[in-house]
């Protein structure tokens, strides 16, 4: 079934709270941020605005209004779709999944959300066969993003609540967000990427290191050297787009089978014809996200989870000689 984007499906939540006489002379919009944190001060406004806020039952107190203490706020919290998007029987290698997130193992290929030129077959359609009640949350509670041709860890929330929670972390930088990557060239040690990223100025279509761009910070060290490659750990402080990607071609050590930011497949000596065949048809941009750990948007617990290198980055690293 395709849920318009307007369509009212019913009211989540009704809660009623009375503002205590502390907050006498304070805004309605601020005492809202306070009493309500689980959601946004945007969202809020919205809410406030549809009239899904209700003060002393009165649907149209402006959010600028100082109150006096005492009043009562009703909070009616809508269940509204979000988009278009149609439930697929898509595949999910679900990792970890209770009442408030989905850790998500996205295999390569798999494009995340919706876009041009890929309206179906995407991570959101799957989420809503899998769960069809995340229709109703922005973008269907996915967080964060990675590459149709990067494989790894996501996290999906299943409530506005933790939607709002991590969001906020990931904005705060507080994701511990891990990578494992294949580079062209050896390394002699390992260092920090510290580039602003922004759209290339030549190349629309494509990231760069510009001194207008956003800040953009990525840690990497190396795990195995070899002839003409290394095996890297990558670390983000910051998720800009093609992050990983744009700062490795920058220190002229681009990844792997990256035919975006990359350059012609360098070869190993002594390779046998198979082995050769491999490295020069491999598919993708040789990038892993291996492990993700966040605080739970419910518990406040610290939780982590790591996922193995798929089986085309494995056959990879054994070809160029890595011993685990």
């Amino acid at each position: 079934m395709i849920l318009p984007a307007s369509t009212d499906i019913a009211s989540d939540l009704d809660e009623t709270q009375t503002i205590p006489e502390s907050e006498r002379g304070q805004r309605l919009d601020r005492i809202l941020a306070s009493l309500y944190p689980d959601y946004s001060r945007s969202r809020l406004q919205q809410w406030l605005k549809q009239g899904n806020i209700r003060i002393n039952g009165a649907t149209d107190v402006p959010a600028k209004t100082k109150m006096q203490g005492g009043e009562r706020i009703t909070l009616d919290i809508p269940k509204e779709a979000q988009g278009t998007w149609q439930p697929e029987d898509i595949p999910l290698n679900i990792v970890y999944e209770d009442e408030a997130i989905i850790i998500v193992n996205k295999p390569v290929g798999l494009v995340v959300h919706p876009g041009a030129g890929n309206h179906t077959g995407t991570m959101v359609n799957a989420l809503l066969h899998h769960q069809p009640e995340l229709i109703n949350l922005p973008r269907a509670g996915i967080v964060h993003r990675l590459d149709k041709d990067t494989s790894g860890l996501l996290v999906v929330a299943k409530q506005l609540p933790a939607h709002t929670h991590l969001v906020a972390q990931l904005q705060a930088r507080a994701f511990e967000r891990t990578y494992r990557a294949v580079a062209n060239g050896v390394f002699t040690a390992g260092g920090v990427v510290d580039a602003p990223i922004g759209r290339d100025p030549h190349h629309r279509t494509r990231m760069a290191v510009v001194h207008n761009g956003r800040d953009a910070v990525t840690h990497y060290k190396v795990i195995s050297r070899f002839e003409k490659h290394c095996y890297l750990e990558l670390k983000l402080e910051t998720g800009r787009t093609h992050q990983i990607r744009v700062h490795m071609a920058h220190l002229r050590h681009p990844l792997f089978g990256d035919k975006t930011y990359g350059r012609q497949v360098r070869l190993p000596s002594g390779l046998d014809e198979s082995s050769i065949q491999y490295l020069q048809q491999f598919k993708r941009q040789a990038l892993h996200a291996y492990g993700l750990g966040l605080e739970h948007p419910s518990t406040g617990e610290w939780m982590s989870w790591q996922a193995p290198l798929p089986e085309d980055m494995q056959h990879l690293l054994n070809i160029l000689g890595h011993q685990p």
